[in-house]
Parts: C-alpha cells; structure tokens; sequence
C-alpha cells in the first residue's frame, strides 16, 4: 500500500522541487497540497504549485489557506526566490483551478479520511495551527508532522536567531509545537555545506536532459545568486527538498535526538527562534515553570545529520 502525505507549502524555488519528490515517489500518494503565504504570496504560491504538479503530469488537488500570519504583518522571501518566487522565468500558467475549499478545511478533511498520514510542511505554520485550534484531535490522527523550519542551535538565515519559516509565524510555530502533534524538525543548517547542490551535482542533474531536472536548476537561479550573498557558498541550498527526502526515507537522518522545544514569540531580538532543550535542562527546577507547556506537549524529535550522498541521489532519482 502507498503511504500517505498530506503537504503545506509556501510554494517557491526549493518547495517546487520538494513537491517533484514526493510527486514522482512510487510508493507514496500525495492526497493534498496546502498552501500559505511565505516566500511569495499565497496566490502566487498556489499558481507555482499547480504548476509543479501539471509539470509532473500529476493529478493532485491544490487548496488556497492562509493570506497572512496569525498576528503579525506578512514578510516574504522575493529577495531569495525572485518575484514569482520561481527565479522569474516567465512559466506560463496552470490550467487546472484551485480548489474551493479552504486549506485549512482540507487539512482536516485529509487527516480525518487517512488517519495515520504524514504531513510535511514547507513553510509558515498558520494553516496547521488554524486547522489544530479548529479541530484539536487531529494530532492524535497524524503519525509524523516533517517540519522544514527553524535552526536548533545554530543561526537563522532571516535574522541571527531565525530562519524564515518559523520567523514569519512564530506564534503559529509554537502552536503546533506546543499541541502534542508528533513533530520531527529538519532546520535549515541541514541543507548547508557538503549538502548544497555545488556545480558538478548540477552537471548531473542537467545531463539527465529531462524535463524536471531542468527545471530544478533553472526555477533555482535568482536563490542560488541571493545564497552566495546571504552565506558566500556557492550552489544551491535545497531546505525543503531536504526535509521531503527524510520525510520520504527517515534513515538519510542519520543523528537524531529528542527534546523539549519552544519558540520565542515576544521578543524581536530572537523571533521566531527555535529553542531546543539539547542539554535536557528544561525540567530542572528552575526552568519548569517557564517551560511547563513544552514539557506537557513532550519531546520534539531533532534532526542533527543527514548522509549527504543518500540525499543527492535521492534528488536525482526524483528528476529523471
């Protein structure tokens, strides 16, 4: 039997070809896509999904949620992904509509008809946290929740403390967080380094001459230009195509560990920053009180390593 994967997306350049991968697994139904306002409007973002999809001559719903966070302004992430957040490449439009129906009601539509499901998330949190204030039980009906988001212990990549996804909606962040929803929290770190597609990985990719490795590369331009400003690596970091391959294979997580996690949401210096109990210190007895919802929620599984060549080939496969 296929496994079932339930996806939210802000859909730009790396979600694109996230989307591909769990698109083109042969052992996996994708019963829905959400999307929410992130690294481009949720218009936009819903066009650049529905046209993912026909790309890969899929026949996957797509639901427009949430235009905005919960309480704060909406920011997005032009400045990496480009206008169109596809690197403005001038794709033309889908031809299939969106659905009708909210994101957030197909959310829990989608869970409470696959019970046991994975969901994987792309981008701001708003749309799950709107479906868990509506529809608590659902987290009893979700077996893992991949969150591409945050950066346990290390630097954000939208402000010292940040990294964009959970910056955005911190508060919807810690809503999920807090709700006792089997979370697993793949941070952008993990797509740093000897994981970013460097030129020769890139090479083999456009050898293929195939549609949708063609367009990975290209849909990629204008981050992987903003990438070496914001870090000075050159290539092209791939967050979300990351978290799908260890949403579709747990063992390219290759250190893992479980701990009580929180998120700042009320001060500017660190919003929006994950903060992860690495050291198991939360439930001392002068930091219970201040972490009593965390440790009611329970332990987060962290993901600290990847096998970087299990995750390219993975990529590859994908875009044949």
């Amino acid at each position: 039997m296929k496994r079932t994967l339930l996806i939210d997306t802000d859909t730009a350049s790396d979600d694109a070809v996230a989307l591909i991968m769990a698109l083109r697994a042969p052992d996996v139904q994708v019963a829905a896509i959400t999307m929410v306002a992130g690294n481009v409007g949720v218009d936009q973002a819903t066009r650049n999904a529905r046209y993912t999809v026909e790309l890969c001559q899929a026949d996957v719903p797509v639901f427009i949620g949430a235009e905005k966070p919960l309480l704060r302004p909406y920011q997005n992430a032009t400045w990496f992904h480009g206008r169109d957040g596809l690197g403005e490449h001038n794709y033309p439009a889908p031809r299939r509509a969106p659905e009708k129906m909210h994101a957030v009601d197909a959310i829990i539509d989608t869970i409470e008809a696959n019970p046991g499901l994975v969901m994987v998330t792309l981008g701001p949190l708003t749309n799950i946290a709107l479906a868990l204030a509506r529809k608590p039980g659902i987290t009893k009906k979700v077996s893992r929740c991949v969150v591409m988001g945050g950066a346990p212990c290390c630097e954000g990549n939208v402000t010292p403390a940040a990294e964009f996804n959970i910056w955005v909606d911190p508060e919807a962040a810690r809503m999920v967080f807090l709700s006792g929803m089997q979370c697993e929290l793949i941070g952008w770190q993990l797509s740093r380094f000897e994981a970013v597609i460097n030129q020769q990985d890139i090479d083999r990719i456009l050898a293929l001459e195939t549609t949708l490795g063609n367009f990975a590369i290209e849909c990629n331009s204008h981050a992987r230009d903003a990438y070496k400003i914001q870090t000075g690596e050159d290539g092209i970091c791939l967050p979300d195509p990351v978290a799908m391959s260890i949403a579709l294979d747990p063992t390219i997580g290759t250190e893992w560990s479980e701990h009580y996690l929180d998120v700042e949401t009320t001060n500017e210096l660190t919003r929006g920053m994950t903060v992860v109990d690495r050291l198991n210190v939360a439930d001392d007895e002068r930091n219970r009180d201040t972490w009593k919802q965390s440790i009611e929620a329970g332990r987060k599984k962290i993901c600290w390593k990847l096998e970087n060549k299990r995750w390219k080939e993975a990529l590859l496969q994908a875009l044949r």
